[in-house]
């Protein structure tokens, strides 16, 4: 079955339980296939949980959940070594992160050396505990969530380790209607998220990364990604342009969102889907933009009409 039927199976099973969030959980599963992690931006209560929970169900994959406070440790997350009586030897208690899809709670509410725990294993895809080194799962994907408007005792993530996360969703409200869907729903989505069933599997996730080299990516394409990064650069309202990784990850997403579509190639409306998730942690706004209301995603959309689109 290839990998855009696959997508098609998860996004009507999971339309069973959630509502208006199609879009999040195709950029969850994208993320997964190329490696990747999510920042996910949003106010409580509009199922950031409950959206890493079908994910997990319909591909039939481990899932945990950290909340993340200002006392939470390293080892909380890593595991560490305990003594067992019966024994008298100290043996590996692993932690939570050992995992396909860990959400990351608040992570912005850990200190910064908790935080780095967390992004040295999503980097290396291992822990070291007690000097031994430990594999993660494969696949293995953190979820991340931030609060947008309650920052007293936060400990917000430095440019650099944002720069570490694949893509960062901001994800809305439900719309009115869909708000009124959820509400007149909830009884049986509860229902109906206890009855999910998997309709794929981690092994879906592995050929569609076999796939995605497959891929054709035209040199104009090549050109137009790096077009938009060098324009973070230029643009008169970012005091800091995207990195170079900024350019590889809208290369692989855009790889992972046509075939997503059917597609063996790579079209400039696969990149513009993906630019704005990819780019909008990666750049830093002036102050007097900032003062005025300007946010991350509608300066990458004016990036986006000023770069020339390749033709065909």
């Amino acid at each position: 079955m290839s990998f855009a039927k696959v997508m098609q199976r998860v996004s009507e099973e999971a339309s069973r339980v959630l509502v208006e969030r199609e879009r999040e959980v195709l950029f969850i599963v994208a993320s997964m296939v190329v490696g990747g992690h999510v920042l996910i931006e949003g106010v409580p209560g509009i199922a950031k949980t409950l959206t890493a929970r079908v994910v997990s169900k319909l591909f039939n994959l481990t899932f945990r959940r950290i909340q993340f406070t200002p006392d939470l440790l390293p080892a909380d997350i890593i595991g560490t070594m305990v003594f067992n009586p019966k024994t008298g030897e100290f043996v590996v208690r692993k932690g939570p992160i050992f995992t396909n899809i860990l959400l990351a709670d608040e992570i912005n509410r850990a200190s910064p050396r908790t935080q780095s725990a967390l992004l040295e294993a999503m980097q290396e895809r291992q822990v070291t505990i007690e000097g031994v080194s430990y594999r993660l799962p494969d696949p293995f994907i953190v979820l991340a969530t931030q609060n947008p408007i309650e920052m007293e005792g936060t400990f917000p993530l430095p440019e650099a380790q944002l720069d570490r996360f694949l893509i960062k969703l901001i994800v809305e409200k439900p719309s009115s209607k869909g708000l009124r869907k959820l509400i007149t729903s909830i009884d049986r989505i509860e229902e109906e998220l206890e009855e999910l069933k998997p309709v794929a599997s981690a092994k879906d996730i592995f050929s569609a990364r076999e796939a995605v080299r497959r891929v054709y990516v035209d040199e104009s394409i090549v050109d137009y990604i790096a077009s938009i990064v060098e324009e973070t650069h230029k643009h008169p309202a970012i005091r800091l342009g995207a990195s170079p990784r900024a350019g590889i990850a809208m290369y692989k997403l855009a790889r992972v969102w046509a075939l997503m579509d059917g597609r063996d190639y790579v079209i400039p409306d696969d990149v513009k889907a993906v630019a704005v998730p990819v780019l909008i942690h990666r750049i830093l706004l002036k102050p007097e933009y900032e003062f005025e209301g300007y946010a991350p995603a509608r300066i990458v959309r004016e990036i986006l009409q000023r770069v020339p689109v390749p033709k065909p």
